[in-house]
């Protein structure tokens, strides 16, 4: 049974890119199906796909697969490679992947998904310094135990797919990950988030409470948007 991947808008969507590029990167094959936010709330029109009302969305024959986790899982169940197969590597990989799926809340915030921006942001609240400081911990211990130049080794598995968002988020806003810089040049290199960054910037598109969330994380010091719908 053929896939469908539902997504939102490249520029802003994290959640969206996790399976799309752990498809991606797995040669995965799926049909790529763009539903965009048009308004700060597209719950109502969104549930006519999505039990949520939220993306990314995965249909598989009569199946709906929701959340970016779940979809993780339900492409574990059926295809090599969504886990590393040595047992500390996925130990380590299901356990950074569960506490990104629920945690790191002021990074979300304070450093919302805009991919075509640079910005220079607000002094650090404690939350999102301690956030950023995990992150970088996450990074440096996967790559000193599991050596590269993957997070968990040396192939991409859901690891590096749900921290992919992350990347562009420490690129748009200049954040110190360390040492774990080498992954975040690696993963904005693989041709899947090239492929991505190039949709992004191409989108012509704009929902305003989106960037406006942006306005309020910092100054925007360069934008490489094509597009500016909406936008002054």
């Amino acid at each position: 049974m053929a896939y469908t991947l539902i997504t939102g808008n490249r520029n802003y969507s994290s959640w969206s890119l996790r399976p799309w590029f752990l498809m991606r990167a797995l040669d995965i094959a799926f049909e790529d199906r763009i539903e965009p936010f048009t308004k700060p709330s597209n719950y109502d029109e969104f549930r006519a796909f999505s039990p949520t009302g939220q993306v990314p969305v995965l249909l598989h024959g009569e199946r709906t697969v929701w959340d970016s986790l779940g979809i993780a899982l339900h492409l574990a169940d059926r295809h090599h490679g969504v886990w590393p197969a040595d047992e500390a590597a996925r130990a380590f990989a299901q356990c950074a992947v569960a506490e990104m799926h629920g945690g790191f809340a002021a990074l979300r915030n304070d450093c919302t998904m805009n991919v075509g921006v640079r910005v220079e942001p607000k002094p650090m609240r404690p939350a999102l310094a301690r956030d950023v400081a995990r992150v970088r911990e996450i990074f440096e211990e996967g790559l000193a135990c599991f050596g590269g130049p993957w997070l968990a080794g040396f192939e991409v598995t859901a690891l590096d797919a749900f921290f992919a968002p992350v990347a562009f988020r420490i690129r748009t806003y200049g954040l110190d990950v360390g040492r774990g810089q080498a992954w975040v040049d690696h993963v904005l290199a693989h041709p899947a988030i090239r492929d991505w960054e190039r949709q992004a910037l191409a989108e012509s598109w704009r929902e305003a409470s989106h960037d406006e969330e942006l306005a309020a994380c910092g100054r925007i010091t360069a934008d490489y948007r094509h597009a500016r719908q909406g936008m002054p």
